[in-house]
């Protein structure tokens, strides 16, 4: 097969004709897997790398996250440039910007040099975490989108243990710098999507995608669910972590540790996950990560007031982060009530909205941290009690039409 014909856009009904590893959920499940190779080994030692290296302090570190979000909200470009490129493949010249930041990270040790390095690796991540989620719910069938996006939860959460479990073993052992451990992750990702490139073709969705910016009222519950989600899900990204090294002394391969725990957790869990959400509902399994969260951040908080130990905040961690898995019911809900031509640049708006909080917050609450930090972890408590209210909104049944309890409940498809 030539090259002209493999590049070729095929639709999703001439790709079930192909073998299933060049299949769009095999290209799916690939991209899922190559993305964290260089954003765990990012998570994992960056910590470590600001304080030990960059002798960052709380204030430092707030600034340099909400610069790393500032592409996240402004993902909304994603609509200009998916007019000139598919959006298969800007996922990947995402996925491939992602990896060589990630890649150099090590060899700009200042405040200056972490600033750009964070920056371009966070276009990355953000422009491909935008198209990605499109990519998914234009290419997985309503019926089967739960289980998929579970079972695409457990390869993420696999390829993370991947790196984690090396940085675990190898880091005391070999004695390795940073820069060595950024630059392997970074390049692991880079190839990922090079691979990616060259052995899959190019899938056509089955509905042509709206390339304008689009705000539909209809949409209001979602868009204001994804305003508090990354509200709230800042909090526990920027500080959760960092609580780890500053209170605790954690090492770079402790933290790694604890990070494989989460994530072996994850793994396991993300199917169940999936299969949870499609049996409860979107309703009932938000409900259950946002009153797990409010008493997982409330139990945050009493880390500093009543001086609890180690063991609660790992333990809290790894609970936090398996909440966190069920918000897949958020992609889902969105599915059901969207028109199928508006996924690719609400998703788009949909980042951004999640975003707007995440370019401040972290610099405002990086000075309160400095003060109190257990009130950082009880307002994310109040935002995780906000985002209930607003679960509580959803229909049993979500669907175009009947995307709230205030609009006349349709009759409940048929089982």
């Amino acid at each position: 097969m030539s090259l002209l014909s493999r590049r070729r856009p095929m639709t999703l009904e001439e790709a079930a004709s192909l073998p299933r590893w060049r299949r769009p959920e095999a290209l799916l499940a690939l991209m899922a897997f190559g993305m964290p190779l260089s954003f765990a080994v990012w998570v994992a030692t960056l910590q470590n790398f600001v304080v030990e290296v960059a002798a960052f302090d709380g204030s430092d570190w707030g600034w340099l996250q909400s610069v790393r979000e500032i592409p996240g909200f402004l993902a909304v470009g994603v609509i200009a440039v998916i007019m000139l490129l598919r959006e298969q493949t800007l996922a990947l010249l995402s996925l491939a910007m992602l990896g060589g930041a990630v890649a150099v990270t090590g060899y700009f040790p200042s405040f200056t040099g972490l600033l750009i390095t964070t920056l371009i690796s966070s276009i990355g991540f953000h422009y491909y975490e935008t198209v990605n989620q499109s990519l998914q719910l234009q290419w997985i069938d309503k019926r089967r989108a739960p289980q998929m996006l579970g079972w695409l939860l457990a390869v993420g959460s696999g390829a993370s243990l991947l790196a984690y479990g090396l940085i675990v073993a190898t880091w005391k052992a070999f004695d390795l710098s940073f820069s060595f451990v950024f630059m392997t992750g970074g390049i692991a990702t880079l190839a990922i999507a090079l691979a990616a490139r060259l052995l899959f073709p190019s899938f056509d969705a089955p509905n042509p995608q709206t390339k304008k910016l689009i705000l539909r009222r209809r949409y209001w519950l979602y868009y204001a669910l994804q305003f508090m989600s990354g509200a709230r899900r800042q909090i526990f990204v920027v500080f959760a972590a960092f609580m780890m090294v500053e209170k605790f002394g954690f090492e770079v391969h402790e933290v790694t540790a604890l990070f494989l725990i989460n994530y072996l957790a994850n793994m396991f869990a993300g199917p169940l996950i999936g299969a949870a959400v499609g049996r409860w509902g979107e309703k009932r399994a938000l409900a259950v990560e946002y009153v797990g969260l409010i008493c997982v951040f409330l139990a945050y908080g009493g880390i500093y007031y009543f001086g609890w130990g180690v063991l609660v905040a790992a333990a809290l961690y790894v609970i936090d982060h398996l909440f966190f898995g069920l918000a897949l019911a958020l992609k889902t809900y969105f599915q059901k009530i969207s028109d199928p031509a508006d996924i690719a640049p609400t998703a788009a708006v949909a980042f951004t909205i999640n975003h707007i909080a995440a370019v401040f917050l972290p610099a405002l609450l990086g000075y309160v941290w400095l003060v109190s930090p257990g009130s950082v972890f009880l307002m994310a408590a109040g935002m995780a009690g906000v985002s209930l209210a607003l679960a509580m909104l959803i229909p049993r049944h979500p669907a175009p039409g009947n995307e709230t309890i205030f609009v006349r409940a349709l009759p409940a498809p048929a089982e």
